[in-house]
């Protein structure tokens, strides 16, 4: 069942008003859909700050949106590496030493179908690596901050988080055994997932008023599988954007946009595509399967998360 709240066309940036005075954490803001977030937050007069991994990229991201916006446009980069627990560390002391406000952190960076194991510095599977640990670090420090405006925490997801294992392969969490791009990519957005449900729980028990939405940006044309994908993932998904089944990377920002600024909000929801598969069409509420909040899963991870990367969230 189609989600109607926002009418037949689903939500769209037409419903954001003035974000002037608010700023926006974004990471991977400078290519894909993140770049299309910076891009319409920036129109909408807020301030970006876009944590990277290139300074190269930024560098050039951020000249295209002053030439769009003008020389004086309020976007800004701080280099960070998620993979990297170290590098996320400094950014997020950075930001906290920079950046008086944050309105919400929107967690959208990701790498994905990485074709064999590859570890980070910090001796993790590299995309449960950087596409959780390296968010749960960095949310965790930015916390208190997001807090002091009520802000929010937007986790970016993957319709992958459903086509995996559906639970978390705690005996082998870096895969070992059994290394396989796909699944092992799903297994990094479902952490991800289960990351933000178990935080909206963590939060309630605070009395603090912080918002944790979850997002997916259904499929969408951007340089994330040919930049990690193996040869036939990648051949795959070319062919794969020829087709109605994809859409623009701006659409593909839409989840993630409504999720950083749409007021009344559900917490315990996956918001994204509501047409054909949910991979494309109006974007909504749509369909959250429970495995994804599984609370014994959740909570189990959170410890593990903590004890992995040597970081303990203070509420």
């Amino acid at each position: 069942m189609a989600d109607t709240t926002f009418g037949p066309d689903g939500w769209t940036p037409a419903r954001i008003g003035s974000l002037e005075g608010k700023t926006y954490i974004i990471t991977g803001g400078n290519a894909g859909v993140g770049f299309q977030a910076s891009r319409i937050l920036l129109s909408k007069g807020a301030t970006v700050v876009m944590l990277n991994r290139s300074a190269e990229k930024s560098k050039a991201a951020i000249k295209d949106l002053q030439d769009t916006f003008g020389s004086d446009a309020a976007v800004s980069f701080i280099r960070m590496d998620l993979s990297d627990l170290a590098s996320v560390r400094n950014a997020a002391a950075e930001v906290n030493a920079k950046v008086a406000r944050i309105d919400a952190v929107i967690c959208n960076a990701a790498i994905a179908q990485v074709p064999v194991q590859e570890l980070t510095v910090d001796g993790f599977e590299s995309q449960l690596g950087t596409n959780h640990y390296g968010h749960f670090v960095l949310c965790g420090m930015l916390f208190d901050r997001i807090a002091q405006t009520q802000g929010r925490i937007v986790v970016v997801s993957s319709l992958g988080y459903n086509m995996g294992i559906k639970t978390i392969q705690f005996e082998d969490m870096n895969w070992d055994k059994n290394y396989s791009a796909n699944p092992v990519y799903s297994q990094s957005k479902l952490a991800q997932m289960m990351f933000a449900y178990e935080l909206q729980d963590r939060i309630k028990t605070t009395g603090k008023n912080v918002g944790v939405y979850v997002c997916h940006p259904g499929s969408s044309a951007t340089s994330l599988i040919s930049t990690s994908g193996g040869l036939m993932t990648r051949v795959a998904w070319w062919l794969m954007t020829k087709s109605p089944m994809v859409q623009t990377a701006e659409k593909g920002a839409y989840p993630e946009l409504l999720c950083a600024t749409e007021q009344d909000l559900e917490q315990r929801a996956l918001y994204g595509p509501t047409g054909r598969m949910e991979f494309v069409g109006p974007v909504g509420k749509g369909t959250l399967h429970p495995h994804a909040y599984d609370k014994t899963v959740t909570s189990r991870l959170w410890d593990v998360s903590e004890k992995a990367t040597g970081f303990t969230w203070q509420f």
